[in-house]
């Protein structure tokens, strides 16, 4: 059995930006001029203050008006952005809970996923994000490749934007006739483009990887729950059954079908 993305697409594109920053408003309109989808990680303690680059930090009522209605997700970046893996299980535990019910209330709902700040995690972090019922949190540790974490706690991007074969992987990532399924993952920070003078890095990004029919555009969390969906496919004899509410799309023995939600497929 074979996974594809929704619209039988072969791969699929995210972002991840951290902190919110002020020059996230300018990014969230590039990212809907070009209609790519994007994950914003925010420390609610920090809103409103000095810090996250030069630019500054969004309050909590910019945050609600850039992020809520833009169709972008918002994650859990922590309260006060530590070192997870230095405090106790009490503090860590707060510091991703905290953080979550904050915004939560702002947004209006659930919210399931995570980025790690600075990137770093132990076994404690770990163990406190399954408690928290966090479904996937991003590392730094970029791998240049377009596997499918087999761990979303572990959610490893493909790439930084400073990284200098960004547009070198990117035409990699939309020219290979790859038979399993890719995903892209570019992360980083809005204001290092803001600081550094260098917007024309996401903005070429944009240009190139966009508007192709053959890409899934979708948050973190739209691809978590939909692979974690395919992956709870059961297959008994000749019939598939999908207990999620995600539609599937599939391949069993170079047949296509879509496996509805909450239903179950008779196999050919």
């Amino acid at each position: 059995m074979k996974m594809y993305f929704p619209g039988f697409r072969i791969k699929a594109l995210t972002l991840s930006y951290d902190d919110g920053v002020r020059s996230d408003i300018k990014l969230v309109n590039l990212l809907n001029r070009y209609g790519v989808k994007a994950t914003f990680n925010l420390n609610s303690g920090l809103m409103g203050k000095e810090g996250g680059g030069k630019v500054g930090r969004l309050s909590y009522e910019e945050c609600q008006a850039l992020y809520v209605p833009s169709g972008h997700e918002v994650a859990i970046h922590t309260l006060t952005h530590p070192f997870l893996e230095r405090l106790s299980y009490e503090e860590c535990l707060h510091e991703v809970l905290a953080d979550r019910l904050t915004l939560q209330k702002m947004t209006g709902q659930e919210i399931h996923g995570m980025a790690y700040p600075f990137g770093t995690y132990n076994d404690m972090v770990l163990k406190v994000l399954r408690e928290a019922q966090v479904y996937y949190s991003r590392t730094c540790d970029a791998r240049e490749d377009f596997s499918i974490p087999e761990d979303f706690l572990r959610y490893y991007p493909t790439t930084h934007h400073k990284n200098p074969r960004l547009m070198e992987l990117t035409h990699k990532f939309l020219e290979d006739e790859n038979k399993e399924p890719y995903l892209f993952y570019l992360w980083g920070h809005s204001y290092e483009f803001e600081n550094e003078g260098n917007w024309n890095i996401i903005e070429d990004f944009l240009s190139l990887a966009s508007f192709r029919p053959e890409v899934w555009y979708a948050t973190n969390i739209t691809i978590v729950n939909y692979v974690n969906a395919y992956r709870g496919l059961i297959r008994a004899n000749n019939t598939i059954i999908n207990n999620s509410n995600i539609d599937l799309y599939i391949e069993v023995e170079d047949k296509r079908y879509i496996a509805k939600a909450h239903s179950k497929i008779i196999l050919d």
